[in-house]
């Protein structure tokens, strides 16, 4: 966002109240480990070059960018197959005819329902506001027509009927924390996009991404916002610690949308948006390499529905496990000490409305967790061979971010907290006061958080009169 206002001659500062720039999207080192501890899945790659170049920068003489294909293994409980999901369409196919050869022929269907919802849906809907309920009521009728207003999981079942497939292909959207039985299949676009423009990495981390574009800006690290001050209607000042007073023409804000009206000394608004579960990230550092990981691999784990009802609606600590595994030394070896493993582990666990006592719990769930790596995932030895080990949970979310309740991934993303119904660009009732992250339109993960700073950027530039 602030390289994109720069390059519209916008004089820029970045509060940012961090030891460093990044937010959520960090990088934690420890004796020859290096961990992306934010998001670490890179697709359309188109987007990250739009917002790079609108702050004059090219995105491939900046970073080394490298393509992963497969982007993913899918593993199983109790199950010796797995799932390597390629770019590659005739790939994938033959991946899905070792499940259900009747499920390898419809993928070419599932595809053709998909395209037109990616590009009515994600891509015509995720570039533009929603700033009043007639604009969202234009994308409804052909929403409804591509059904994609149905349950994702409901929309992948009319063409996959191998529950293994069926899981496969609807399980994207808790990237961005949302549960795949209950968001709407607009979601599905993840899918496609992902066949479209591949899954990528960038030497160094996703974070070597923050490091590139927080070059030409000046950035001010440990500069935490206690309070933004109004006045006639509009944005008059912002207080950072220690009383200190700044006085900007645009504020654009990155806290938590949920948390805005803490910030401007309002009352709780009377629609309070719910936020997603939170996660249990463990940053191990292995003295050795786990041949059966890849570069992304998801570890599956026996009740996978009950699992996700239990995480994202708040039932407490979940019984069984179905973790995420990023291990990014399989591609850049110097992610992890020699002939070691870097390894990042997230489980989704209940944000902090669940009443979890953490301070009891954490070390628990640790064992639990990597007992069941080793003994149900056949990654024996993982507990020995640890040297270095990090971990966060919800109340890091909570403390470190602001996050409200501890939630890992911003606002759900159900059909009514979609579009127009998510935190609005424009923070209502204040002028010059901007949203922008995961929280606002259109959504989280690298290119919704990219694509709502062009839509705010667009809305910036508007309203001061600048031209593009």
């Amino acid at each position: 966002m602030a390289l994109r206002l720069q390059g519209q001659g916008f004089d820029v500062t970045v509060l940012e109240q961090g030891s460093a720039p990044g937010g959520r999207a960090a990088r934690l080192r420890a004796d020859g480990f290096t961990w992306d501890t934010g998001p670490s899945l890179i697709t359309m790659p188109w987007v990250l070059e739009e917002a790079f170049a609108a702050g004059g920068l090219d995105l491939w003489s900046e970073v080394r960018m490298r393509r992963l294909d497969p982007l993913y293994r899918i593993r199983w409980a109790g199950e010796e197959r797995h799932l390597d999901f390629f770019s590659d369409v005739d790939a994938l196919r033959a991946e899905i005819a070792r499940f259900d050869e009747r499920d390898a022929k419809a993928l070419d269907g599932f595809l053709a329902a998909l395209k037109p919802i990616y590009e009515e849906g994600l891509l015509a809907a995720g570039q533009k506001a929603f700033p009043s309920p007639l604009s969202f009521a234009a994308l409804v009728p052909a929403m409804v027509r591509l059904r994609a207003v149905l349950p994702l999981h409901a929309f992948v079942s009319r063409h996959f009927r191998n529950p293994r497939v069926r899981e496969a292909f609807s399980f994207h959207s808790l990237f961005i924390g949302g549960d795949p039985y209950r968001v709407p299949a607009i979601y599905g676009a993840l899918v496609y996009l992902q066949l479209l423009d591949g899954g990528w990495y960038t030497d160094g981390g996703v974070y070597s991404l923050v490091e590139a574009m927080a070059r030409p800006l000046d950035v001010r690290c440990g500069a935490r916002v206690e309070r933004i001050e109004t006045g006639a209607g509009g944005v008059r000042a912002v207080w950072r610690g220690a009383g200190e007073r700044v006085r900007p023409g645009v504020a654009v804000t990155n806290a938590d949308v949920l948390r805005p009206h803490e910030l401007l000394g309002r009352r709780s608004p009377r629609r309070r948006l719910t936020p997603t579960m939170s996660a249990f990230l463990l940053y191990l550092g292995c003295d050795r390499q786990f041949d059966a990981l890849l570069h992304h691999t998801l570890l599956v784990g026996h009740e996978y529905r009950e699992f996700i009802r239990d995480v994202t609606r708040g039932r407490g600590l979940p019984s069984t496990y179905s973790t995420y595994v990023h291990a990014p030394a399989r591609t850049e070896p110097a992610m992890a000490a020699p002939g070691g493993d870097s390894l990042a582990v997230l489980l989704p666990v209940p944000n902090l409305r669940a009443g979890v006592d953490w301070a009891s719990a954490a070390d628990r769930l640790r064992d639990g967790l990597v007992r069941d790596m080793e003994t149900t995932f056949g990654l024996s030895g993982l507990d020995a061979s640890v040297r270095v080990e990090h971990r966060m949970t919800p109340l890091d979310f909570a403390s470190r971010f602001g996050a409200v309740d501890g939630n890992a991934f911003a606002v759900e993303p159900t059909l009514h907290q979609s579009a127009y119904f998510r935190a609005p660009n424009r923070v209502p009732g204040v002028r010059g006061l901007y949203h922008v992250g995961g929280g606002t339109h259109p959504g989280a993960g690298i290119p919704g958080v990219l694509m709502g700073a062009a839509v705010t950027g667009e809305l910036v530039a508007a309203d001061a009169g600048v031209r593009a």
